[in-house]
């Protein structure tokens, strides 16, 4: 039987039922629906990325452009951290299929719908105030939180329709969605918003003195969290299967990356060029947009992090527990180093430059870390959350409540 149809006959089996043999412990069971470690591992290891990029965030110097070629180690730093919206979202995606055996499709689409509100909710309050330490309600930013809150909002509908159609659906959305870049959001006049919304990053007033600033246009993403939903059968395989077709996928992608970056053709508004040494233009050749995510850029991240999941399926001992333990808990994780990084942020600009107004995107001059600098505060932060979120992870596991699913 070839994977493919392997994949299209286990879409319908319990999960329980294919727990890999050799690895009795992958799968855990909760009220809440069915865990796989291999899936918490990938995601633990994503908020741990995310962390250095918002510690790079708010302890960089004022003016640094970090995907300047010219700068390697900068542009290295900023480009490792491009995997973590997209592997992220594609693994809510996933994690939205993993939670529905044994429920309804109808009960499915209301937990999508209102955990989506709920996100949506926290980022333009919770999160707006971990980033801003400001209540002055000005102006709403639409970030990954709220992408992911909308997101799971379209799939809260998409669920109704047939797997093939919401891969379908998601593919589209991905590959696609490149083709609208000539649109443009002033053509739509006062709906401005709304495109800026779907597909155009930007600054839009909604009245004066009110300003929506859309970072996450939420046509692709909404793409990724469907194909991540859509692949879910995937990981009720067996082990060896699971392995294989992670590998074999995730492969399939990063080739098609190469390929269809060297031709400069589709795929992403600025194209690649031969720059003064072969390092340089290695970075150009990786140098693609996030806002939105281009066809390629999520080329680029999905494809090594599908490799990632099969590399690391399995995997056991203390570090990765460790990172595990993040995976586990990763919406208390994001609220909790948020709060740290910029309240640390604060007392080092108190104590270098005495002066402690500061806000990730406002910094004052004379501040700032070199990259050393940084990589030792996000070590030191990621370190200082462990037991934190250790103690956050065993209280969930002895909850019952439908709610802790939304933490």
């Amino acid at each position: 039987m070839s994977l493919a149809s392997e994949v299209s006959r286990r879409a319908s089996l319990p999960i329980e039922n294919t727990s890999p043999e050799k690895h009795p412990t992958a799968f855990a069971g909760t009220a809440r629906g069915v865990r796989l470690d291999s899936i918490d591992l990938l995601r633990g290891l994503v908020m741990v990325v995310m962390a250095l990029d918002h510690t790079r965030d708010f302890f960089s110097a004022s003016g640094l452009n970090p995907r300047d070629v010219a700068d390697p180690a900068l542009f290295v730093t900023r480009w490792i951290t491009h995997f973590c919206a997209p592997a992220f979202i594609f693994i809510a995606g996933i994690s939205a299929f993993l939670h529905g055996p044994g429920r309804g499709t109808g009960e499915i689409s209301r937990y999508l719908f209102t955990r989506g509100l709920w996100l949506v909710l926290i980022e333009f309050t919770v999160v707006r105030l971990g980033w801003t330490f400001n209540f002055h309600f000005d102006h709403l930013v639409v970030q990954v939180i709220a992408a992911i809150g909308a997101s799971m909002i379209a799939l809260s509908a998409l669920v109704y329709l047939p797997r093939w159609a919401i891969a379908t659906i998601g593919i589209v959305m991905i590959a696609g969605h490149n083709m609208l870049d000539g649109i443009k959001a002033e053509q739509f006049g006062a709906a401005a918003p709304v495109w800026g919304l779907l597909h155009q990053p930007g600054y839009f007033n909604l009245t004066p003195g009110f300003t929506l600033a859309v970072l996450y246009p939420l046509v692709p993403w909404i793409g990724v969290m469907a194909t991540g939903y859509a692949l879910g059968p995937l990981f009720k395989l067996k082990h060896a299967l699971r392995v294989r077709g992670l590998l074999a996928l995730g492969a399939a992608i990063t080739i098609g990356f190469v390929l269809l970056r060297a031709t400069n053709l589709y795929g992403d508004p600025v194209p690649w060029t031969a720059q003064h040494s072969t390092l340089a233009t290695l970075l150009s050749f990786v140098n693609c947009e996030k806002y939105p995510p281009s066809l390629l850029y999520l080329m680029m991240t999905l494809g090594p992090t599908l490799l990632l999941a099969g590399a690391l399926d399995g995997a056991r001992g203390t570090i990765a527990g460790w990172i595990t333990t993040f995976g586990r808990v990763p919406f208390f994780y994001y609220l909790a180093h948020l709060y740290l990084l910029h309240a640390l942020a604060i007392l080092f600009a108190w104590a270098t430059i005495g002066n402690a107004v500061l806000t990730a995107g406002q910094k004052p001059a004379g501040y700032g870390l070199g990259l050393a600098g940084i990589y030792v505060v996000w070590l030191g932060v990621v370190i200082s959350l462990y037991p934190l979120c250790r103690w956050f992870a065993a209280i969930k596991r002895q909850r019952n409540g439908w709610w802790w699913s939304y933490f």
